[in-house]
């Protein structure tokens, strides 16, 4: 009967073993998902539409008598300490960026419309909070949130509070990643230019469905060049510099599954001839020489500083004196971004379209907690994934010199869907009259009036920001934010966590719920009464998960920290 207790032992040491490895089993099984991705072939150039021979509105008009040229640079995941001009930093400076602020308008309080990527770009690109229509939650590829709260699980972090998966995201099933997105009854700002006369394109991630009529070339753009994957180089490129986070779960799914990618107004997947920032700034060059003859939008989606963490060895070895490989490696992604600015700024001047160039740059939520980096939101509180201030105050920036003054910093907060409005009266094009429109038209409030009168005071009483679990209402002074996790009814409900801040004092670092409750109570009320006005989200949420509000991924979780839940 030896042999019997030779397998019971080689038995218990497979599973032994399987139960040390098991994350990677679950990434094998991530990286067998990866072999049915649409094949990746050789790069293909893009020859852009010209406007030489263009009709209408560029006959007979030159650049400063047509209407302006629009200009959206939209950078990804990008704290607000990694631009330069936003403080000290030692680690990587920013001059193209600054220059752009400093030749132009600062919003200082500009909001991005949600602390997570899509529903911040669908309200971009609509004009209108995604909830209006159903866009609250980020959709997200097959397998990716099971496979990440795996590998969440997996993870020694007792301190953190429990995760919930909605049982009715089952339903989710029956629909494919592409099919989540905006609709196509929404009226794009591509759409609305485009039908007074403005050659539209875009360049890089979209994130609002691809598909029944939801891709960008099906929503007003009439070229598009579209992000098909996520890595910004070949993982066998020695000219791609790497940095991999095993302490993030996002991060070992990425690497697992994504490809070096792009694809041009639906075709094909091809790979894009070089680093993928600085082949987006290349392709931008190329749409504002393509177009100089007539008036155009241009909706430069750049994926960095996004993880996966990847650059160029160039901007990497131009940044020696940072010691953390991880940083240097983030630090070398935003360099490459602000050149990218610097290119396009360079490219309008080239060709006499600076003065009569309407360019704003943002961001579409704050620094992710997940990259291991302590000080990208300084001095806010909070990532990507909350509605803190860290996960949503974001750079916003815009640059006119035919209409807006050069070097003004506006104070009163404003948000992403003021930028569909801002373009669209500086295009003198009237907003849709057929739907609630939340943007405001931020021109008279930083310019005077032709009567010499001056600019007017604040865009907006309240703004709001919603999530699944997390809710938060601001006006000018104060600021509500809600913890509201939906657990299964089969789970303990964890406990409704609220904070009230004033944010012209102490900011988000001391909470005055307790002391200020008639102030709380009105702010709940006006959510409530917003909330309700909403439409019932497209699709479920999937997963609603917690994150530690004060501390980075790589930080060991303390028992006086704050957590605060999002849905995905």
């Amino acid at each position: 009967m030896r042999w019997i207790g030779g397998v019971t032992l080689t038995f218990v040491a497979i599973l032994g073993i399987g139960w040390i490895f098991r994350a990677e089993f679950v990434l094998f099984g991530v990286a067998l998902m990866k072999s049915v991705v649409t094949e990746v072939g050789p790069t293909i150039e893009i020859e852009w539409s010209t406007g030489a021979d263009s009709q209408g509105l560029t006959a007979v008009k030159g650049p400063v008598d047509r209407p302006p040229n629009i200009v959206l640079i939209v950078a990804d995941d990008m704290g607000w300490n990694d631009i330069s001009m936003n403080g000290a930093n030692p680690t990587v400076q920013t001059p193209h960026i600054d220059a752009l602020a400093a030749e132009g308008v600062i919003f200082s309080q500009g909001y991005a419309a949600h602390a997570s990527c899509a529903p911040s770009r669908a309200a971009l690109m609509s004009g209108r909070y995604g909830t209006r229509f159903g866009f609250e939650f980020t959709p997200t590829p097959p397998g990716f949130e099971p496979v990440v709260g795996m590998l969440s699980d997996m993870m020694d972090r007792p301190l953190q509070p429990p995760a919930f998966t909605n049982p009715q995201a089952d339903s989710l099933d029956s629909l494919e990643f592409g099919g989540l997105g905006m609709p196509p009854s929404e009226i794009t700002l591509a759409e609305l230019l485009a039908d007074q006369g403005y050659h539209t394109a875009h360049i890089g991630k979209w994130h609002l469905g691809e598909e029944n009529g939801m891709a960008p070339h099906d929503q007003g753009f009439a070229e598009s060049i579209l992000m098909a994957s996520g890595l910004y180089g070949r993982l066998d490129d020695e000219d791609v510099i790497q940095a991999r986070q095993e302490f993030d779960p996002i991060d070992r799914f990425l690497w697992r599954v994504l490809d070096f990618a792009a694809s041009f107004n639906g075709g094909p997947w091809f790979e894009p001839p070089k680093y993928l920032t600085d082949y987006y700034t290349d392709e931008a060059v190329k749409v504002i020489e393509a177009n100089k003859d007539r008036p155009f939008l241009l909706y430069l989606a750049h994926w960095a500083p996004h993880t996966p963490l990847q650059a160029s060895r160039e901007d990497y070895e131009a940044l020696s004196h940072i010691e953390l490989h991880r940083e240097r490696v983030y630090a070398a992604m935003i360099r490459a971004l602000d050149r990218g600015v610097g290119r396009v700024m360079e490219a309008l001047k080239t060709n006499g379209l600076d003065d009569n160039t309407l360019v704003i740059f943002t961001s579409d939520n704050g620094g992710a907690g997940y990259i291991g980096l302590p000080d990208i939101n300084a001095p806010y509180r909070g990532w990507k994934s909350t509605l803190f201030e860290g996960g949503i105050r974001v750079p916003f920036l815009a640059r006119w010199p035919a209409k807006l003054p050069a070097g003004v910093a506006y104070d009163a907060p404003v948000h992403h869907v003021d930028i569909y409005a801002t373009a669209a009266a500086a295009a003198s094009v009237d907003l849709p009259a057929d739907r609630i429109m939340d943007g405001v038209d931020l021109m008279p409030y930083v310019t005077p009036s032709v009567t010499g009168s001056k600019p007017m005071d604040s865009p907006h009483e309240y703004l709001f920001f919603s999530g699944g679990a997390a809710q938060a209402v601001r006006d000018e002074r104060w600021k509500l934010v809600v913890s509201a996790p939906p657990a299964p009814a089969r789970t303990p409900q964890p406990p409704r966590k609220e904070w009230l801040f004033d944010l012209t004092a102490e900011g988000e670092r001391v909470d005055l719920l307790a002391k200020h409750p008639q102030v709380a109570s009105r702010l709940r009320g006006v959510l409530q009464t917003h909330q309700e006005a909403q439409a019932e989200p497209l699709w479920p949420w999937i997963t609603t998960k917690a994150t530690n509000i004060d501390r980075d991924l790589s930080q060991e979780d303390q028992p006086e920290d704050e957590f605060a839940y999002m849905s995905n």
